[in-house]
């Protein structure tokens, strides 16, 4: 007699235990009873009454996220196509509308994603795609926000991860861009140049100015030298002529002296006799001569001139 409730009891005890189950973190559980819609258990041990509750189904609460590619035109007829990521969560006090209203929650955000970005992105040119994709976002996000709120769901955030033109036109836009940076360059290397050329320019010209100077400097040096050995000549009585001249004798073999003393010294000097000193101060002094009598000539010409 004992034998036979034995399997009775291990049939009812398995009954007991399969009565209970856990639900997941974050996870939302529907328990139905004969086919109807009879609660929703959150995450820890519960219980059902056994043979006529079942689990329907889990939900997950935690944010998912679906990418979406799709592919349009933009306005100046540029094939692009763009990557779409819709972060999105079951709303926790709406977990029978999700599991309930929607078969296939992600063809649906999908739909919605491909109507929005149909929408907006045939109004703008390519380089406005670029530079508006949160504007694409954020009407995509609103557009669903707006239908999925009704399912029990909710989007957390949709972002533009992805612009993807033509192979061609990629290519284009990159010629585009090298050409403008290589154009960039011209125009910095033309710049440095000019910048080298001005201020060579002005240093040549600095130092043609210091080196002018120096020049002049050195020449009045030589004239006041010039001018207080004329005055030692005269005060022993060689008049200002024979005194020039013989200054330029003398300068004449101390130029001889220093390349004398110049072992390496290619420079030939012309004339180079014993009588090229002699000569010299003899044609100067005739010069000098010839030059005071011009100058003497001309001045009387002019006080003939003025009394006529």
């Amino acid at each position: 007699m004992d034998f036979v409730f034995i399997p009775l009891i291990v049939f009812g005890l398995f009954i007991l235990i399969s009565s209970f189950f856990t639900v997941k973190q974050q996870t939302a559980a529907i328990v139905e009873r004969f086919g109807r819609f009879q609660g929703i258990r959150q995450s820890g041990l519960n219980w059902k009454v056994p043979l006529v509750d079942r689990i329907a189904g889990r939900l997950s609460l935690k944010i998912q996220q679906l990418d979406v590619i799709v592919e349009t035109k933009t306005k100046d007829d540029v094939f692009v196509r763009l990557k779409v990521s819709v972060q999105y969560k079951v709303i926790k006090e709406k977990v029978e509308d999700a599991f309930y209203k929607l078969d296939y929650p992600h063809d649906q955000i999908t739909s919605y994603v491909f109507d929005v970005v149909r929408a907006e992105v045939p109004k703008m040119i390519l380089d406005d795609v670029f530079l508006r994709k949160d504007d694409i976002a954020i009407a995509v996000k609103s557009e669903l926000n707006d239908a999925m709120q009704n399912y029990g769901y909710d989007i957390i955030k949709t972002l533009v991860t992805d612009i993807d033109p033509d192979a061609q036109v990629k290519e284009a836009m990159n010629r585009i861009n090298a050409a403008d940076r290589e154009k960039t360059a011209a125009q910095y290397e033309g710049d440095a140049a000019r910048i080298l050329i001005v201020e060579r320019a002005k240093a040549e010209a600095e130092s043609k100015r210091l080196q002018g100077q120096g020049i002049a400097d050195q020449r009045r040096k030589i004239a006041r030298g010039l001018e207080e050995s004329v005055e030692v000549l005269n005060k022993v009585g060689i008049n200002s002529q024979e005194a020039s001249a013989l200054i330029v004798v003398t300068q004449h073999y101390d130029t001889l002296q220093a390349i004398g003393s110049e072992t390496n010294s290619n420079l030939i000097l012309l004339p180079n006799s014993p009588q090229a000193g002699s000569n010299m101060l003899n044609d100067m002094v005739a010069s000098f001569a010839a030059s005071n009598q011009i100058g003497e000539a001309m001045k009387n010409n002019k006080k003939k001139e003025i009394k006529e």
